[in-house]
């Protein structure tokens, strides 16, 4: 299958079906898409005659969901807009062993299948245990499903999809494994819950590819059977269906810290859902109570209590069947949780197959949209010219001279002891989940520290160390290195880590992501301001980036002015009525 992208829409040509002998579906699913196999034979040979008759005189039976066996009620068959009764008999209790004993064995979760099929079967049963009703659910394997996302798919990211059931999930899952294992190469294993990706039998389905499937007997070992497949057969790629416990999602976060791409569903509509759910939270970064000082909260425009991503999220890209066609695709989900937790709206991008299975982009991500004008080289003094463009060379970055890292500790402060092999630090008015970040990206052997008692060194906001709290007292009788960031901003803590650990000057690109993300907290600003009508005080910038920041909210119609004197003067966005 091959793409060719062309502004907002992507083409898709070639079918995939080449590769195995398959059937066409309704017209209702676009040309691109073939069904593999349904093996509703096979199905149909485990239900009563009965049943089977009423079946067999359906002509169009491709988009049938499931049949439903109740004790005592007329049997059902299910599609998505229709349901038809089969027959006018109620089920009897020996049609019921008689579908029961063509099956599979059924587990502890009451799931059974048919083997080399992709069928699942679920029973419910009564307080004695005995088979009172059945669920005959069709499986099906079907090419085409993830053309919509494939780009996503094959860029190595990990990747949860949500959304409501029989939207799809299993079914683009089933699909990334055959086309990550059989058309990119890629080491994919399967941890297979109930055989619900790749059927039952000790045989998987042909839909997976070339992708290795470890079974799992009953929920409660999911989470252990993902940790079992990373150490013992060195994946890939990982596909794992219905992440629903903490275990498993502190499961799939030692997975992705391993470097192992990690694709999964999880219980939940939407990235919003996910992030309150204290269970699953974890797996978008995980959310934690914060309490700013009173210049912090002033500046962010907040109350002092606020919300803050605990760490870095497990899955890098989320992506919500909003329909089985329409997609939203949060590319980052980092930046999608900070913006929520600071209650900025998200704007996923939305793909949508039309009516020729053709996939149109209606909706672009914030980072796709250009933040400001280019500024024209001329503009800027000679030591300020245009150093480096953003990603998607939508801002150009300037080298804005020697970069503020942080102010030097006081030195009451300082101590002359030397640091352990792994250095704990406790951040105090400082962002837990920005240091977090920081460490993970200069690569220092160090972690953050929950308290003072047991920290090695100290990370401070200077509005907090001038007044001298109590626990900056406790870290001055124990003697602790302390050291002083004027804002709350990644590049100021990162810079403080290189300090800490004498890994020298910042480089010109990282003097320049500075300035990148001093805009970039300028558009979230301006995005508050907006929705809220209240003033926002932006951090510390030089002269440079204090130009640029009034330019952007210029363009947005909004006041700004510029407040405090060097090196603490900053921007303030004001709302049009101020």
């Amino acid at each position: 299958m091959t793409i060719t992208t062309n502004s907002d829409h992507f083409q898709f040509t070639g079918t995939g079906a080449e590769t195995s002998p398959a059937a066409s579906l309704s017209a209702s699913l676009p040309s691109a898409q073939h069904l593999v196999t349904d093996n509703l034979t096979q199905l149909l040979e485990a239900l009563p005659n009965s049943v089977r008759r009423h079946l067999e005189t359906e002509t169009a039976l491709e988009g049938l969901l499931e049949i439903v066996m109740d004790l005592g009620r007329v049997p059902e068959a299910r599609f998505p807009d229709k349901v038809i009764e089969l027959g006018s008999e109620p089920v009897s209790i020996e049609e019921l062993d008689y579908v029961v004993s063509r099956v599979g064995a059924f587990g502890k979760d009451n799931r059974a299948g048919i083997e080399r099929t992709l069928h699942r079967i679920s029973a419910i049963r009564n307080r004695q245990g005995r088979v009172v009703g059945l669920t005959c659910r069709i499986g099906r394997a079907v090419y085409g499903t993830i053309d919509i996302i494939q780009d996503v798919a094959e860029s190595g990211k990990s990747i949860l999809i949500l959304g409501r059931p029989g939207r799809g999930k299993t079914t683009k899952l089933r699909e990334m494994a055959r086309v990550l294992s059989e058309e990119l190469r890629r080491r994919v294993v399967i941890v297979d819950t109930s055989n619900e990706i790749a059927g039952d039998g000790d045989i998987p389905h042909p839909g997976i590819g070339r992708a290795r499937r470890m079974q799992v007997a009953t929920p409660e070992e999911q989470h252990s059977v993902m940790i079992e497949a990373v150490e013992n057969h060195m994946p890939e790629v990982i596909v794992i269906d219905e992440i629903g416990t903490e275990q498993e999602a502190f499961a799939a976060r030692t997975i992705a810290e391993r470097g192992v791409q990690l694709i999964g569903t999880a219980h939940g509509n939407s990235l919003e859902n996910l992030m309150m759910n204290p269970t699953l939270s974890d797996l978008v970064g995980g959310i934690q109570a914060v309490t700013l000082s009173d210049d912090e909260a002033r500046r962010r425009g907040t109350q002092k209590t606020v919300l803050e991503r605990k760490a870095p999220p497990t899955f890098d890209v989320v992506i919500e069947i909003m329909e089985v066609d329409k997609l939203a695709i949060h590319l980052d989900v980092e930046h999608t949780v900070d913006r929520l937790l600071r209650g900025i709206p998200p704007r996923p991008e939305i793909r949508v197959r039309n009516e020729q299975g053709d996939i149109d982009v209606v909706q672009r991500t914030d980072e796709q949209r250009p933040l400001i004008r280019e500024v024209e080289e001329e503009e800027a003094p000679a030591r300020e010219r245009p150093a480096a463009r953003s990603r998607r060379d939508s801002l150009r970055m300037v080298d804005s001279g020697p970069a503020q890292t942080h102010a030097p500790a006081p030195p009451a402060a300082q101590a002359t002891r030397s640091l352990p092999a792994t250095v704990r630090i406790f951040p105090y008015g400082v962002s837990r989940s920005r240091l977090d970040r920081a460490i993970v990206e200069t690569h220092v052997p160090a972690y953050v520290a929950r308290d003072v008692g047991e920290a090695d060194v100290v990370l401070a906001l200077k509005a907090t160390y001038r007044r001298e709290p109590g626990k900056m007292r406790e870290a001055a009788q124990r003697r602790l290195p302390v050291h002083i960031v004027k804002s709350n901003t990644y590049s100021q803590i990162a810079g403080s880590l290189r300090d800490i650990f004498r890994l020298g000057p910042l480089s010109h690109d990282e003097q320049a992501d500075e300035t990148e993300e001093a805009l970039q907290e300028a558009q979230e600003a301006i995005e508050l301001v907006l929705q809220n009508q209240e003033a926002v005080e932006l951090a510390p910038a030089n002269s440079y980036t204090r130009r640029l920041q009034h330019q952007l909210a210029e363009q947005n119609r909004l006041v700004s002015e510029s407040v405090g004197v060097e090196p603490q003067r900053r921007v303030r966005i004001l709302p049009v009525s101020a």
